[in-house]
């Protein structure tokens, strides 16, 4: 017999029986995972009407927030922490290996690629030079060659090119030697806001949180038979290391970009050590 009449007691049971038709059996695992946890929060925090239409209006807001340069739904998982949640769930730490971190809003595929000592910054870009090396290895200490080397930032106004109308800039691809080292120029990087006029924005507020990232250097890099890693320099001593917005500060990323070479530049070393493509 068909049972339509539901209640609060038994409504999951008829939707997890439903979803858990599932073809797929990851499919079926995540949507009961989901219902079970949905519905949990729903009778834990008893929403009226008027909370659940807000939270409809929360999301919709957000999705209306994205486009080719922005988001939002990225951004709303990296100040909830889910971001480096599941970064933690899938890239761990291993030994010697660098620790990742989280990926941000503002990666975008296809930067130039440039030669080695290069400077990511157009001329005339505004911020203190810096010029960063280093080198890439495994975890037994021998170099890997031909890495490549995604690097980002922001602009020492706090913004990234994406959010200007200027091009592209602060954003390069380079390619380790054959001792596998690297290196770049490019601006000390600064702490700057998260995007906050949107949906997520608000959120923050609400929470009584502030938007603010310590100044970081993005990096992704890749090699043959390497997991790819994806992780921040963060810079040493900037007010906002203990409360990241984003929650993606680890120790063993934060560097100094205080010293200066004969060029009158900030300098930053680091060696990146890549863990074995898992089997």
């Amino acid at each position: 017999m068909a049972i339509r009449n539901f209640n609060e007691k038994t409504l999951t049971a008829e939707v997890l029986k439903r979803v858990g038709k599932a073809p797929d059996k990851r499919t079926r695992q995540i949507m009961q995972s989901l219902v079970k946890h949905l519905h949990a929060f729903v009778r834990e925090v008893r929403p009226t009407q008027e909370e659940w239409f807000q939270g409809i209006q929360f999301l919709t807001a957000t999705g209306h927030m994205c486009d080719d340069k922005r988001q939002e739904f990225i951004l709303m998982s990296d100040t909830l922490g889910v971001s480096m949640l599941v970064d933690f769930i899938n890239y761990g730490k291993a030994g010697k290996a660098t620790e990742s971190t989280v990926l941000g809003p503002f990666f975008v595929e296809g930067a130039p690629e440039l030669p080695l000592g290069a400077s990511i910054a157009k001329p005339g870009t505004p911020g203190e030079p810096c010029a960063v090396s280093g080198t890439v290895k495994d975890l037994k200490g021998k170099p890997v060659a031909g890495a490549t080397i995604d690097v980002w930032e922001g602009g020492a106004d706090g913004l990234y090119d994406v959010q200007k109308p200027d091009g592209t800039n602060l954003r390069a691809r380079f390619r380790s030697d054959a001792a596998g080292r690297f290196r770049f120029n490019c601006i000390t990087p600064v702490s700057y806001p998260v995007p906050h006029d949107g949906p997520v924005g608000k959120m923050l507020v609400a929470c009584g949180r502030h938007p603010m990232r310590p100044g970081h250097l993005h990096f992704i890099i890749e090699a043959p038979g390497y997991e790819k890693l994806v992780t921040h320099l963060f810079v040493k001593g900037d007010k906002y290391l203990d409360s990241d917005a984003v929650f993606g500060v680890k120790d063993s990323l934060i560097v100094s970009f205080r010293k200066k070479n004969a060029a009158g530049e900030a300098t930053c070393a680091y060696d990146f050590v890549l863990k074995p493509k898992k089997k």
